[in-house]
Parts: C-alpha cells; sequence; structure tokens
C-alpha cells in the first residue's frame, strides 16, 4: 500500500524565492529532506540554499535523511515557511582557498624581500634572510600545507555549506592577518627574526610547533571517527587530551603557535594568535553546550573548553 500524503501549505519568510508553491505533499512515510527535496526541484534551487521552518514554533526543520517526517511535528495541514540562505559555498572549498593564502604569500614576501621591504643599510647591499627567518617560513609553510591536507582528507563537516559572503570574512582574517601582517613583520631586515639566533627560544618554540601540531592532528583524527560519512551522528569524543578539556584540539593548535610566536619573536604573531584564541575559546564554550545537550548525563562536564586553569 502506498504511504499517505501529508499535505503541507507553504509560506515565504524574509527573502522570497521565486515559483515558490502554496503546498506540497509529502509521503507520510518519507524523511524530512523529502521537502527539501521537493521545494528546491520546484522552485529551482539548490537544497543547500533553502532553509525550511514550522509554522507551529519557527524551529528549523532538518534536511536530515535520517528524521522521518512525522518526528518533526508537522502533520496534515501544517505551515511551513521557506527562505532564501543566498548564495551557498561548500565549506571544504572555503577552507582550501582561505589556507592558500598564507601558502602563496609568505614565500612571495621572503623571496622579494628587497623590492618590499627598505634596505637597512646606506649601501647597495641587501641583507639575506636570517636562519630564524627562513625557519620562521618553513614551520608556516608546514602549518598551512598541514591545515589543507586536512581539509581535504580528514574533515567532515556536519553542514555542507556557508553563504557565499563568508569566504571574504575568512580570506580576510587568513590572506592579510595571518599572510601580509605576520609576513611584513618577520620576514624584514629590522624584524627581530633577523637578528641572531636564540637557542633559549627558538628551539623550545620549534619543540612546542612540532608537539602542537602532531598531537592537533591526533584529535582530528579521533573527531573523524566519530562521525560516519555522510551523516551528522557522533559520539561522545575520547583520548589524549579529551580529558582535560571540551577542544583539545584547540588548545593544541594553540600550544603549535605559542611555539611560532617563540621562533618569529613577532608581535604580529603574537596578535594573530591572540585573535585565534578568542575566536576558539568562543567556539569551545559552544561547544561544550551542544555536548551536554546531546549526550545529557553521559557525557562528562568539562570546566574548561580550551586550555586547563584559564578557558
Amino acid at each position: 500500500m502506498a504511504d499517505q500524503l501529508v499535505t503541507l501549505s507553504v509560506l515565504s519568510k524574509g527573502k522570497p524565492f521565486e515559483n515558490v508553491p502554496s503546498e506540497i505533499a509529502v509521503p507520510k512515510g518519507a524523511p524530512a529532506s523529502e521537502i527539501y527535496q521537493q521545494l528546491a526541484a520546484r522552485i529551482g534551487t539548490s537544497v543547500h540554499q533553502v532553509r525550511i521552518t514550522k509554522g507551529s514554533d519557527g524551529t528549523v526543520v532538518p534536511n536530515d535523511k535520517e528524521v522521518p517526517i512525522l518526528q518533526t511535528g508537522l502533520l496534515d495541514g501544517s505551515k511551513i515557511y521557506v527562505k532564501d540562505l543566498g548564495a551557498q559555498l561548500d565549506w571544504r572549498t572555503v577552507y582550501v582557498v582561505e589556507y592558500f593564502g598564507p601558502l602563496l604569500i609568505h614565500p612571495l614576501m621572503f623571496q622579494f624581500r628587497h623590492y618590499i621591504f627598505s634596505n637597512p643599510t646606506p649601501s647597495s647591499y641587501f641583507p639575506p634572510p636570517s636562519f630564524v627567518q627562513s625557519l620562521s617560513l618553513l614551520l608556516l609553510t608546514l602549518h598551512f600545507l598541514k591545515r589543507e591536507v586536512e581539509t581535504v582528507y580528514v574533515h567532515r563537516f556536519s553542514n555542507v555549506t556557508m553563504p557565499f559572503s563568508n569566504i571574504f570574512k575568512n580570506c580576510g582574517h587568513y590572506w592579510l592577518l595571518a599572510g601580509v601582517f605576520i609576513a611584513y613583520f618577520t620576514y624584514s631586515p629590522a624584524a627581530p627574526a633577523a637578528g641572531g639566533l636564540n637557542p633559549l627560544l627558538t628551539i623550545p618554540g620549534v619543540i612546542l610547533f612540532l608537539y602542537g601540531e602532531l598531537a592537533n592532528l591526533y584529535t582530528h583524527l579521533v573527531l573523524r571517527s566519530l562521525r560516519k560519512p555522510g551523516t551528522k551522528e557522533r559520539q561522545i569524543p575520547r583520548g589524549f587530551g579529551f580529558g582535560w578539556v571540551t577542544c583539545p584540539n584547540y588548545m593544541f593548535e594553540s600550544i603549535a603557535w605559542l611555539g611560532l610566536i617563540m621562533v618569529t619573536k613577532s608581535w604580529a604573531t603574537a596578535v594573530f594568535t591572540a585573535v585565534g584564541f578568542a575566536q576558539m575559546a568562543a567556539w569551545g564554550k559552544k561547544k561544550e553546550r551542544a555536548y551536554r545537550k546531546e549526550f545529557g548525563d553521559k557525557y562528562k562536564k568539562k570546566r574548561f573548553v580550551l586550555m586547563p586553569g584559564l578557558v
């Protein structure tokens, strides 16, 4: 016997689509994602550009193949609102583009130092980069190269897309702040990194960097294992670092950047690290709330989300 149909009244909300049908009918036993598929097809757009909320309480109808329509609370005759989210971009694409900026900018500004910076000496001789400046370039390149590899092969995203406008904000952060800003105050002949090697800073800095990067990679692999491909369902994260803070990946990221501060001896690197630390702290608090809500009593609540004894 064919499934009974659930007829839903469709209304526009916010920025309206053209060609929005006044109602749609979906099989009673179909998943909630069927509503998105039907509406997107009728409107002529991507399902990722559509947001659907219930008329009864304004909550979002999940675009999920695992959630039955009846489980959403929608019944025959229910009203739903459809909103145009605007142009969208794949999360993976945004990450690849934003990390590509520093990978391009640092080698270029390092290579063309003599065109970018004024000569600190009265002679025509332009001093070559110091060992610390070359080391800084190597470590920064390795960091963003690791991020690119993780984006392509490791990360699994709970949301498929983000608003197209986000790419400008994200690229501004990485291309300008992590790219031009750090490079300018690291590769200049007048930069602290242009001076002699200080083993008391450089060697511990490299050790912290390598430890942070490898531990960060480990936590990303743990997080990847918690979610099956193509699903949003996940398990409680456990393992090295997860007993200390909510987001050990952010903790180890911060440790790696602390190492870079010690190597570059640059206030610009410190500023970028502080901005990133503040953003990761906000994300960590949000993640802790999400874990408590999703897992309930099964989840051991954390006092600190990013750094033990601090945040």
